[in-house]
């Protein structure tokens, strides 16, 4: 008797981001104040572990976003219990996009590359259709090296976050009133990440957003290109 085994349930991209990522940052910001900083990056820690926890169970596969969440908080959190403020949050509001850069550039050298987890979703595109297109044209290896050429371009729209945001975070982390008490010192830094996180969404989000329909649309022209199909042809219907 045969047994087929069951497909792992498909990534929800939305709440990746907003368990490993939006909330620990909403937590930091906000909790620190009324349970402490202490308690505030233990409760920021437990979204991304637990979701990571999660996801590794029911798909089998390691998140690395719950990685990179885990690695946000810490650096955030152990700052704030360490004390430090100022060049030391630029410094980590920079590593964190340049970290993202680095493993979507590792995976342009992968059988894999990021770009094709970003938009070739089989729930938006008929991915199937695609490859058998390729594999007609014998297009295989063309199409695999476009990937990997958007991909890095996908990097280097990080690492121009990256850069962005150490900047703009040296404008905003200045170095905090050491004669203030612990409490003051906190509300002051929390004030800084608002201000922080607002500024990035205006000055960083929308030169991002511009980089990336940029390659989307470099992405879909070669699709076009190797396969021959448009991409009113690849889109599923709603």
């Amino acid at each position: 008797m045969s047994t087929t085994q069951q497909a792992p349930p498909k990534e929800n991209g939305l709440l990746n981001i907003v368990f490993n990522i939006v909330l620990p940052v909403l937590i930091l910001n906000k909790l620190s104040k009324f349970i402490g900083p202490f308690w505030a990056l233990v409760l920021a820690l437990a979204f991304p572990l637990g979701y990571g926890a999660y996801d590794l169970i029911k798909r089998k596969k390691f998140n690395a976003f719950s990685a990179l969440g885990l690695l946000n908080v810490l650096l955030t959190g152990g700052l704030a219990l360490l004390g430090l403020h100022g060049f030391w949050f630029a410094v980590k509001e920079a590593a964190f996009p340049a970290l993202v850069g680095l493993f979507v550039l590792g995976s342009a050298f992968t059988k894999k590359p990021f770009i094709e987890t970003l938009f070739l979703n089989p729930a938006l595109m008929k991915v199937d259709l695609l490859e058998e297109r390729l594999k007609e044209k014998g297009k295989q290896k063309e199409f695999h090296d476009h990937m990997k050429s958007a991909t890095v371009w996908l990097s280097l729209s990080f690492a121009f976050s990256a850069i962005c945001n150490f900047i703009l975070a040296r404008k905003i982390f200045i170095n905090i009133d050491s004669t203030l008490s612990a409490d003051a010192q906190s509300t002051v830094l929390n004030e800084q990440i608002a201000q922080m996180t607002t500024w990035s969404m205006a000055i960083i989000m929308v030169p991002s957003m511009i980089f990336l329909l940029g390659i989307f649309w470099y992405l879909m022209r070669g699709i076009k290109q190797h396969s021959g199909l448009s991409t009113e042809e690849l889109l599923k219907e709603s």
